[in-house]
């Protein structure tokens, strides 16, 4: 079934629950509600894909997802706290405080012979939105692990497509034939690289190949839709491991060019990439926040230092401002690829243009950097420089102890002295010729 199956063409293999670990105990009780309610009044309902391959490795699923083969109207009927979203495929939504169950109808196959299913000249499917039954719904999913179903009705695992023992075999395989589905969708390429590095599962070879012979694909993908697979790719806590398998595909110059490009060049701002990319995992790890701006930084300060020093030949402006004018170029190109928000572009080229300014450590305009919006970034940034020989490590420890001082011992260390104010001079009135006339 794996190695190109027709949808449909055999029932699952159900386990009971005697056979496998996945505990209601892992599941959240508004998910529970959810799969009881639709249970009860009498359809289908089971939790799929990343919920039930979590618990079945052992690790705890965050998000749980439920199908089903009511229509998203009658789920809204069961839930007066559900409501619909989707445009291509209408989702039902029901909320719990907080918490978001989200319930999809079961999806008819993606067939080439489907006339409900359109395809680009390429094989990428451009319209899906036919409702279906469970053994179609399955060949929608893109890996064997992801297309398990959790049976309310007797705690069953409902596998069609043999992800069980791929998930024993710690083995990422698609479902169907590879080179197809990954032409039917590059992102999946994206997905099988996140989805192995999070698992530490081995790439099936069929899979490998067939990412291999369509890397270039992605540069098709609309370049809005891979910022969140940026997204997905670097702040799970997995950011190093991902960065070298999507090089060895070739993945990573489809998505930053520029950054591959010069990472091919340089092998000193290879050392700083990996750096950073660590740093994030280890936050990740403390449960600390990270935001994209910083590692897009990061990914872009080889290619923005090149350019602005074209850019200060070609005429006069500071260090600065060459670099804030090269990195403004560099997002403007690279949102052909990826297409990365404003919210995080600006704060990114800030960050940047500051530099330059951590070498000098005495005077006003020194001490003024303290309080500039995007210190603390640009701070994180130049000690990730220091780490790995790429900056001043002395002045690098300069800025981190003055941070610690009061306002009167900054001011000391940065020999900013306070000139005496002048005193002033009283001045006589003169008096109007009136008044003197008068007198």
């Amino acid at each position: 079934m794996k190695n190109g199956g027709k949808p449909g063409s055999k029932g699952p293999k159900i386990i009971p629950r005697a056979e496998h670990n996945v505990s209601r105990d892992e599941v959240s009780d508004s998910a529970l509600k959810v799969l009881y309610r639709l249970h009860k009044a009498g359809y289908q309902a089971f939790l799929v894909g990343g919920c039930v391959r979590d618990a079945l490795v052992g690790l705890h699923p965050k998000d749980f997802d439920v199908a089903t083969n009511a229509t998203p109207d009658e789920v809204r009927a069961l839930f007066g706290n559900c409501r619909l979203i989707g445009r291509r495929f209408r989702l039902a939504h029901v909320r719990f405080g907080r918490e978001i169950i989200e319930v999809a109808t079961f999806r008819a196959a993606a067939n080439h012979e489907d006339d409900d299913v359109q395809h680009d000249q390429e094989g990428r499917i451009l319209r899906d939105n036919v409702y279906g039954s469970i053994d179609e719904d399955v060949w929608r999913r893109d890996l064997t692990c992801n297309a398990l179903y959790y049976n309310i009705a007797d705690f069953s695992i409902w596998d069609f497509v043999g992800g069980v023992e791929d998930i024993k075999r710690r083995r990422i395989a698609l479902i169907g034939e590879a080179d197809k589905r990954l032409r039917e969708d590059p992102v999946r390429m994206l997905r099988v690289v996140r989805f192995a590095t999070k698992l530490e599962f081995t790439i099936d070879e069929s899979v490998s190949k067939a990412i291999e012979q369509n890397a270039d694909r992605l540069a098709n993908v609309p370049a809005a839709r891979l910022f969140d697979e940026f997204l997905k790719l670097f702040q799970g806590g997995h950011a190093e491991r991902t960065f070298d398998m999507l090089r060895e595909y070739g993945l990573f110059g489809q998505l930053f060019p520029a950054t591959d490009q010069e990472l091919d060049e340089d092998t000193s701002f290879g050392d700083f990439v990996r750096a950073a990319l660590q740093n994030t995992d280890r936050r990740v790890a403390q449960g600390k926040s990270v935001t994209p701006m910083f590692l897009l930084g990061v990914f872009f300060w080889a290619p923005t230092r090149r350019l602005a020093a074209a850019r200060r030949a070609e005429e006069k402006m500071s260090e600065s401002q060459a670099l804030s004018l090269a990195s403004y170029e560099l997002a403007v190109e690279q949102q052909r690829r990826v297409s990365i928000p404003r919210r995080f572009t600006v704060p990114m080229r800030e960050m940047i243009a500051l530099q330059p300014r951590f070498t000098a450590t005495r005077g006003k305009r020194a001490m003024n950097l303290l309080e500039h919006r995007r210190f603390r970034a640009a701070y994180d940034f130049v000690q990730l420089l220091a780490q790995v020989g790429q900056f001043d490590s002395e002045i690098a420890r300069f800025w981190t102890d003055v941070q610690k001082q009061s306002h009167e011992d900054r001011a000391e260390s940065f020999q900013v002295h306070r000139k005496p104010k002048a005193r002033r001079r009283s001045r006589r009135r003169r008096r109007r010729p009136q008044e003197r006339e008068s007198s």
